[in-house]
């Protein structure tokens, strides 16, 4: 008897914007992998189990809001990314038992770095959820002083470092890289004051794509890093650990599979500045 399909999916609530499975498919098609990739909308407290109610032909699944804290709380494997964050995206199942990674950090720091120019030097976090933890995380990557700006500071249980400050008053001026984890059609009260051609803005929102911050961001001079450069990244990442386990580990000619992973998402994920 041939070996099952090896299955995966994307789970999340709401799930069904998400271009997860067109990234995926489109990956395994290059690297020749014989998995089916789909999407299934959970809710926090479904998690625990849909997990329990998985069959052994499950190899893995990436997750989304809001799965992500839930997630640390029933796996006891995790990655040092993830148990440093708090967050979690990517599961694996393996003979062992199941292990966790959060691919967001390395993610948000292929996504600026590929966009060219240096490292930046002060970075502004909006927003306090999930993603914002992970945005930290990514602006100490970079050796970066940081700042997060939430809605509701007092709120903040855990910042990774980072000063938090009212949304109202951030800064926007006084960073190099801004970004933005403010969920889409949230109202973000900011001002976007004139500036530097080489001052980055990532929103993590990327549909409808210009999110109203990053229209007015471009009218003011700066540039724009895609919100699908960060899941383009961090997906490659996720397939990463899918395939080997080790995030580290580049894939077989992972160049064709980052060009066909663009294609996919009809090249809404640019390879420069946009």
């Amino acid at each position: 008897m041939p070996d099952p399909v090896r299955r995966l999916a994307v789970l999340g609530s709401p799930i069904g914007h998400s271009q997860s499975p067109a990234l995926h498919r489109a990956a395994y098609g290059v690297l020749g992998l014989d998995w089916e990739y789909d999407r299934a909308e959970v809710t926090d407290a479904e998690l625990e189990g849909f997990l329990a109610g998985l069959g052994p032909e499950w190899l893995g699944l990436s997750l989304t809001m809001p799965l992500k804290r839930r997630l640390i709380e029933l796996v006891d494997d995790v990655d040092p990314v993830a148990r440093a964050t708090g967050q979690a995206n990517t599961l694996l199942f393996t003979p062992e038992g199941p292990r966790v990674f959060n691919t967001d950090v390395a993610g948000i720091v292929d996504a600026v770095r590929e966009a060219g120019g240096a490292d930046p030097r002060r970075v502004l976090v909006l927003g306090g959820g999930a993603t914002a933890r992970s945005a930290v995380a990514a602006g100490h990557e970079f050796g970066a002083e940081v700042l997060l700006a939430a809605r509701a500071p007092e709120r903040v249980a855990d910042a990774g470092g980072a000063e938090v400050v009212p949304l109202a008053a951030a800064d926007l001026a006084g960073a190099d890289l801004v970004v933005s984890t403010i969920p889409g059609g949230v109202d973000i009260p900011v001002v976007v004051p004139a500036l530097r051609a080489d001052q980055l803005l990532l929103d993590v929102v990327y549909h409808p794509w210009p999110t109203p911050l990053a229209a007015r961001w471009q009218v003011s001079g700066g540039a724009l890093v895609h919100g699908l450069g960060m899941l383009l990244h961090q997906a490659v990442r996720q397939i990463r650990i899918f395939r080997s386990g080790d995030p580290e580990l580049p894939l077989p000619d992972e160049a064709a599979v980052l060009a066909a992973m663009r294609a996919a998402v009809h090249g809404e994920a640019p390879s420069r500045r946009s």
